[in-house]
């Protein structure tokens, strides 16, 4: 589950070395006061270098991160993004900050957007695609990076939940033009709030981090106060303390998912026995973050029993079924733009996203080791809820 679970003194040493060096909390500038300590700085730099590309930009949040790649991609009023129906309502949100107008394609049963789908949603307005690896599963992120491709579409990466994972050894958040991601206090690894947005293009690279800082552009030939500039922007600039905590999570980020990654085996390997228990689609050449543990249950009641009986237990799941309405276009009914480009009914326009995900459960998986008795006790919450 989330790098909270392992925030200690690391994390505290970095804040304190910020407050030792001058205690400067902006990212930017006052050079004379803060000898040489550049924490969100040297957080990009180690990020960019673990993800394998050439640079990183970070923000204040996973949702500024999509906000800001929209932007930095030319989105404009009118133009078409398509992500898929099952995500968080962030995803949309930024399309609809954006002026732009969002299109929510079917799942499959990956819980991550499903090819046929985003075919079938593409239209001369499309300018771009938000596939997201939801839970730290990838999506079929190959077969979608060559649809957009092949059709001239942006193709950005929600890789919120799966920061860290993989798939055919290429790190998700670096198939598509712009990868973002979320550091918030729920994710694998967490600076409280924050995010990071990547790109494959250092055009898109420079769009963005001007767009993220009122459209300064960082001129090393001028100071900050006569700053130039090609455009507007926003304030989604991530503080010293922010990358000061992140370089200390970074550090902890690859042995938070093998922890993950060991204890979901655990619970998975005490109830794959129940025929009636199927999981979730996981794709060969996949390395997932193991954020959660999805199966599906033969209907919703079975589901929605599944669940009661846990927290009976003092266990519990984790978005899947409670945080439904969260995380499901279906029920987007406040997001107008939404309802009208999918005529006015968003549950019968994603029918077949609703029929997987009323079936499915998921359950959060830490990073700390688990109680030797946890999975025999979800074995029985799933064996009494089948019985009902």
């Amino acid at each position: 589950m989330p790098g909270f679970e392992v925030v200690g003194k690391e994390e505290l040493e970095q804040i304190q070395d910020v407050f030792e060096r001058g205690a400067v909390l902006f990212r930017h500038g006052f050079d004379h006061l803060r000898n040489g300590c550049y924490k969100t700085q040297e957080f990009e730099t180690a990020f960019a270098k673990k993800m394998n590309v050439k640079n990183a930009l970070a923000v204040s949040s996973g949702t500024a991160a999509l906000r800001v790649a929209l932007a930095a991609l030319g989105i404009k009023e009118g133009d078409e993004v398509i992500t898929q129906s099952f995500t968080f309502v962030a995803t949309v949100e930024a399309i609809v900050e954006s002026r732009a107008i969002p299109v929510c394609a079917d799942i499959d049963h990956t819980l991550n957007l499903c090819p046929k789908s985003l075919i079938a949603s593409i239209t001369p307005k499309t300018k771009a695609v938000i596939v997201v690896h939801m839970l730290g599963t990838p999506a079929r992120i190959d077969e979608i990076s060559k649809i957009c491709a092949t059709r001239g579409i942006a193709l950005i990466e929600d890789t919120a939940w799966g920061c860290g994972g993989s798939f055919n050894n290429k790190k998700l958040g670096t198939w598509g033009d712009i990868g973002t991601f979320s550091f918030d206090f729920a994710k694998t690894m967490t600076t409280g709030e924050g995010g990071m947005v990547v790109c494959k293009n250092n055009a898109i690279y420079e769009k963005a981090a001007a767009w993220h800082d009122h459209g300064h552009e960082n001129n090393p030939k001028v100071p900050r106060w006569e700053d130039t500039r090609s455009s507007s922007g926003f304030n989604f600039r991530m503080m010293e303390l922010q990358g000061a905590i992140g370089l200390a999570q970074l550090d902890k980020l690859d042995y938070v998912i093998e922890a993950q990654r060991r204890n979901k085996d655990l619970i998975w390997n005490e109830i794959k026995g129940f025929d009636e228990v199927v999981p979730r689609e996981l794709l060969s050449g996949s390395y997932e973050t193991a954020d959660a543990l999805v199966f599906f249950l033969p209907d919703q009641e079975c589901a929605k029993k599944c669940r009661e009986n846990l927290l009976l237990d003092n266990l519990g799941t984790k978005i899947l079924p409670e945080a439904y309405s969260w995380h499901f276009a279906g029920t987007w009914d406040h997001i107008s733009e939404l309802k009208k480009r999918h005529n006015g009914n968003l549950l019968s326009a994603f029918q077949k996203s609703e029929a997987i995900l009323k079936r499915a459960v998921a359950l959060p998986i830490s990073s700390v080791a688990i109680e030797k008795n946890i999975p025999g006790r979800i074995k029985s919450a799933i064996k009494q809820a089948l019985k009902s």
